[in-house]
């Protein structure tokens, strides 16, 4: 009863998810669509709508057809009658990511984690299946396969590592002890995935804080330019919230584009440009406000910025070598070396993941190729991550690492003569003159090394 009932609990998380991604998009078009077309509009055209930015919003790219009369009225060249659309508004992407997370956190802790996100996947899979079978637009196409395996994947990603990461310290009394039992049967290397995975969370935490932090001094300092493009753009208080909140659902993917430029290689804003601390080369830049906050020269000195990933590498590297040594694990050269590698390797996998979903096209023309490029991207981040998290995972240890050390193996000489000296060491990070265990007045005659001089005995 208990594994029908965390499939159906997984099962309701996962159309929760999708019913509220639909409603946070649903709620304001219609509240703008009845201020722009009045109780007359087309109704029937809003649900179509909401159900293409949602698959948008999840990945899916847009393929545009301007009809010929609006070619017309606005005196469009025809070779940009149809383009395609593919940046993805992450903000979207990302609320599905956490909430799968934690429904399969939910299914683990309750023993059936793999149960949980294949349930809750099936579920959010029929809803995306659902959603793309009904809301097909004229003017606005996207593929039937994506539209119903992208949303499913992010949902399928988010549940999968939320129940792991659970699983894999409380156990899950199947595959996962299995492989957990066969590495730690290695014992120096048994700490090592979980050191990576750890390093590699404060390395995102600190790249992305460094990124949203310089995008918000680029706001404080050219705000100035954002409010002259909105001026310039000529709409009216209805229009300017659109253009706002269409804005701010790309704040994450702008945040991605601030730390490629963080890392080096920067992004381009249309075929032919380049945004980067070594330069800024600019041609036409669409009048979208956000773009406003594009510097418009760089120095060789804006360079410096580089240090950021490799100061996220190194605080990454301080946080796992102070763990390790708190639990009084330390590891060789080569375990730290995997360690260091295995950080900048997963970092850099994961920023190119999100280049690729912050690149694309956003328009007809030089406007085909616009943001971060995923290759540059990796490499630059990944071999910075990776001279930071060497710094502090490869240098010689501290004498305090040393005394640690040496104070353990004294404890397991000292066990083989007294095993009640074997709790000496009931938690870690405790130092040995603090714990409880010991007598500083028993006698030590019989333990080896301790023995008075023949002549004392006598």
């Amino acid at each position: 009863m208990q594994r029908l009932l965390v499939a159906l609990l997984a099962a309701f998380d996962a159309a929760i998810a999708a019913a509220v991604g639909l409603v946070v998009l649903l709620a304001p078009l219609t509240l703008l669509w009845t201020l722009a077309f009045g109780v007359t509009a087309d109704w029937g055209a809003l649900w179509p709508l909401t159900g293409t930015l949602w698959e948008f919003g999840h990945g899916v790219p847009l393929e545009v057809t301007i009809p010929d009369e609006l070619l017309v009225a606005l005196a469009i060249p025809p070779q940009a009658a149809s383009f395609a659309v593919s940046i993805t508004p992450l903000a979207f992407l990302l609320f599905t990511l956490l909430f799968a997370a934690r429904s399969g956190a939910r299914a683990a802790a309750a023993g059936t984690w793999l149960l949980g996100s294949v349930s809750g996947t099936v579920v959010f899979a029929a809803i995306s299946t659902g959603v793309a079978l009904t809301a097909r637009l004229d003017a606005v196409q996207t593929p039937l396969a994506l539209a119903i395996g992208l949303p499913t994947a992010v949902y399928l990603v988010g549940a999968v590592c939320g129940a792991v990461r659970v699983a894999w310290e409380e156990g899950d009394g199947g595959v996962l002890d299995r492989l957990h039992d066969r590495i730690d049967a290695r014992e120096d290397w048994a700490p090592v995935p979980v050191a990576i995975v750890r390093g590699t969370a404060f390395t995102l935490v600190g790249v992305i804080g460094a990124a949203a932090l310089a995008l918000a001094v680029m706001t404080l300092f050219r705000g100035g330019e954002v409010v002259a493009l909105f001026q310039a753009a000529r709409v009216d208080a209805l229009g300017a919230t659109v253009m706002t909140l269409a804005q701010l659902v790309y704040l994450p993917t702008l945040i991605v584009w601030a730390a490629s430029w963080l890392a080096g290689p920067g992004f381009g804003v249309g075929v032919g440009t380049a945004v980067s601390p070594a330069g800024t080369q600019l041609g036409v830049v669409p009048g979208i406000p956000v773009f406003g906050l594009l510097p418009e020269n760089s120095s060789m000195w804006m360079l410096i910025v580089v240090l950021v990933p490799i100061a996220a590498g190194a605080f990454a590297g301080w946080a796992v070598r102070s763990r390790l040594v708190w639990e009084g694990t330390p590891l060789g050269t080569m375990q730290r070396a995997a360690i260091a590698v295995g950080i900048a390797v997963v970092s850099a996998g994961v920023a190119g993941l999100a280049a690729v979903l912050a690149n694309g096209s956003m328009g007809p023309g030089k406007l085909a190729d616009v943001g971060p490029a995923a290759l540059p991207f990796m490499l630059a981040l990944g071999l910075e991550v990776l001279v930071g998290a060497a710094i502090l995972l490869l240098s010689p240890r501290h004498r305090d690492e040393l005394a640690e050390e040496r104070t353990d193996r004294w404890i397991a000489e000292m066990t083989e003569f007294d095993p009640s000296l074997a709790s000496a060491r009931t938690a870690p990070g405790i130092p040995f003159s603090e714990t409880p265990t010991f007598d500083d007045t028993a006698p030590l005659d019989d333990v080896r090394g301790f023995a008075p001089p023949r002549h004392e005995r006598d």
